[in-house]
């Protein structure tokens, strides 16, 4: 699975997480777990997803932007079960919350995005590379980007203690940039031949306690993968 950052609900860049757990659990602990918030639901990424995520992938745009070359639906079904199995990965798919909580369809078709922590820093478990996709244009500009982004750290954060947050994103993609700096995070680096911003934020007790704040509408369910239209609470 190709995956792309993508701050402001528009694409942009792509790459790695892990946290203070052993990385082989780290990266399955989320499999079954729903986070749901107002705009948008973060669920594992399995199987039945595959399908859309490939007619993503064959827009000229996300695969420019992600420097990736299209697959065939075989293939992407291979690189998701890799990617399930892959221990520096926590991925979840972003759904469409209004969609997904109303009953409105399937989760393929409440699909907008995904996003993904990666170990970054093998000698630091703490750090954690954050990427965010919105991959349905109807849903950018909309703070699905944002809140996916709010979500995913919140989960980095409480349940695999992660304290510092990366973000790399094309230097073209300013929307992407404003958003990750109204999270708080700070520009640490550019690199002109990747033309990429680093951008950092490490999370002190205020951060934290800001990132729980904008966060505590979210509610914490327990995904069925054989009810994949909807989740339990637990």
């Amino acid at each position: 699975m190709r995956w792309i950052t993508c701050g402001s609900a528009q694409p942009c860049g792509r790459t790695r997480l892990g946290g203070m757990r052993p990385r082989l659990e780290t990266m399955k602990i989320n499999q079954n777990t729903v986070l749901q918030g107002k705009k948008v639901t973060l669920v594992p990424y399995t199987s039945a997803h595959v399908c859309r995520y490939h007619e993503w992938m064959k827009s000229e745009e996300l695969q420019r932007l992600t420097a990736s070359e299209p697959l065939s639906l075989e293939q992407e079904y291979e690189m998701q079960r890799s990617w399930q199995e892959d221990a520096d990965k926590c991925t979840f798919i972003v759904l469409e919350t209004e969609r997904w909580s109303g009953q409105a369809g399937t989760e393929e078709d409440c699909m907008v995005g995904d996003v993904n922590l990666f170990l970054t820093d093998m000698e630091d478990p703490t750090v954690g590379e954050i990427e965010v996709m919105i991959a349905e244009p109807s849903c950018r500009g909309r703070g699905f980007g944002k809140e996916t982004t709010l979500i995913m750290m919140f989960y980095g954060v409480t349940k695999l203690g992660i304290t510092k947050f990366e973000a790399k994103v094309g230097q073209e993609n300013e929307a992407s940039i404003c958003m990750f700096k109204k999270l708080n995070f700070k520009e640490v680096a550019v690199n002109r031949i990747f033309q990429e911003v680093t951008l950092r934020l490490d999370v002190n007790e205020q951060q934290k306690q800001w990132l729980l704040e904008q966060t505590n509408h979210v509610e914490e369910k327990h995904y069925s993968v054989n009810l994949q239209t909807r989740a339990s609470e637990t």
